[in-house]
């Protein structure tokens, strides 16, 4: 048996990782996309170290489009088989790829409109909205906890990870040569005592690990102070300074925690009476679709839920489906918040908002999450004197500030602690990905002072034994 590493491999995006079984069967776990790399995007995206149609299965661990986002390539490319994931994960998935789809298309007619002008040769999509629409009959979904038998070698049990709703490890037990091996993937891992979701759970012990180490060197801010934070910037953005809170916000997770404390700081009536606009209308889909999924919510929430219907809701929200309404936001002159996809603000609305706010110094632009450090909140996150957006040099008058306290993945501590149902003396190997690489060096060295005696952190297209 062996493994190799086709994404994630020291960096945090574009995850797919491929079992090789025997001679003829292979597993991929995961087919997520590249993004916010630069001029390398492209590149990686266009390639995938092995062959598609040669793949037997793929196991999803959660939606996000680092972890699904080429599912419609592959698919296009010639895979045939079945595509494992969670009831929650498929909901998520089947919008994330149809907006994926769509804002490439939309992107490559704004492109190749110039260069038809300029007599350049146009740019094609990875994969077009119907390429999305044809990977949803592979999909089978598998609840938490289950043991399914993908084949008579191949068995499947999905463990919440607590990362976003549906996010879960992959916890295989592979029979090859009438040898019994147990492999665990991670995905992404959220955290301990989230303030929307469940702690990720146990899983079984593994002769193998992969985990994820986004944050693996470090320790979060304590999530009890992001509403109290969060209020802080409206007020003295909007209240004091007259100006706009311009937030950028993952679709998926991010916005919802951000509408969540607003709902619990009006509870608490402590909201400022101003209006909450989401510009994105994927955001406005995946909200509701959430909401069909409470099991996936902390005690808490379940508990706020048998008094207020909808916890996303509240005083003075609204919103924004219609392009039109998106571009009327930047004519309004009186303080608002804008909360806008994507978290990056790398594409999006919310690109256009923050190209629209950022040279007045009443605004602000708060950023929510991880950046890449390429796209253009991670250079936001520098604070640079001026920015380029696009093609245009715009001014950074406006405030730059950051809630380090939301992530949805864990810290050095919530890793340590999803581990610690292992045995380290039975963990063959660890691998270590979707991380950077200083990040991943430091988090392998601890790794072995807590007595994991084979960390490796692959290169990409490294391929590993693990039979031995």
């Amino acid at each position: 048996m062996k493994i190799s590493f086709h994404g994630a491999t020291r960096m945090v995006t574009g995850s797919k990782h491929l079992l090789h079984i025997g001679q003829n069967k292979k597993i991929l776990l995961d087919c997520g996309m590249f993004q916010g790399m630069g001029k390398e995007t492209i590149e990686l995206n266009g390639k995938w170290g092995f062959e598609p149609s040669e793949i037997n299965y793929v196991i999803i661990s959660h939606a996000h489009i680092d972890h699904t986002g080429l599912l419609p390539k592959l698919v296009k490319d010639g895979y045939k088989g079945k595509i494992f994931c969670t009831p929650a994960t498929m909901s998520l998935a089947k919008l994330l790829l149809v907006d994926s789809a769509h804002i490439q298309e939309e992107d490559a007619r704004h492109i190749n409109k110039e260069r038809r002008e300029q007599d350049r040769e146009g740019i094609t999509v990875l994969y077009t909205e119907q390429d999305a629409l044809d990977v949803f009959p592979l999909f089978e979904t598998i609840p938490y906890d289950e043991r399914y038998k993908i084949d008579d070698d191949v068995e499947l049990m999905y463990t919440d990870c607590g990362h976003i709703p549906g996010s879960a490890a992959i916890n295989l037990v592979i029979k090859e040569n009438g040898k019994e091996t147990r492999l665990t993937f991670s995905g992404d891992i959220g955290r301990y005592h989230d303030m929307l979701l469940r702690s990720p759970e146990v899983f079984p012990q593994a002769d193998y690990i992969i985990t994820e180490s986004t944050y693996g060197d470090k320790v979060h801010d304590r999530q009890t102070t992001a509403a109290d934070n969060l209020l802080r910037h409206i007020v003295h953005t909007c209240l004091e300074k007259k100006g706009k809170l311009v937030m950028p916000a993952f679709s998926l997770g991010r916005t919802q925690e951000i509408l969540y404390m607003l709902n619990r700081l009006e509870l608490e009536r402590r909201l400022p009476p101003l209006n909450y606009y989401v510009d994105s209308p994927l955001s406005i889909k995946i909200t509701d679709a959430i909401k069909q999924y409470p099991e996936c919510f902390n005690s808490d929430v379940r508990q706020l839920l048998k008094t207020d219907s909808d916890v996303f809701s509240f005083k003075g929200l609204k919103y924004i489906e219609e392009a039109k309404d998106s571009i009327a936001l930047n004519d309004l002159k009186e303080p608002s918040v804008i909360i806008s996809a994507s978290g990056m603000a790398e594409a999006g609305r919310v690109k256009h908002h923050i190209a629209n706010n950022i040279e007045n110094h009443k605004n602000t632009i708060l950023l929510t999450g991880y950046c890449e450090p390429q796209s253009l909140g991670g250079r936001l996150k520098r604070k640079p004197e001026e920015v380029g957006i696009f093609g245009k040099k715009f001014k950074v008058n406006a405030a730059i500030e950051e809630i380090t306290s939301l992530s949805a993945h864990g810290d050095f501590n919530d890793i340590s602690q999803w581990l610690s149902c292992q045995d380290p003396a039975a963990v063959k190997k660890l691998f270590i990905v979707h991380g950077e690489y200083e990040v991943q060096v430091n988090f392998r060295d601890r790794l072995i002072k807590k007595g994991f005696r084979d960390v490796i952190i692959p290169a990409m297209d490294e391929v590993v034994g693990l039979s031995e």
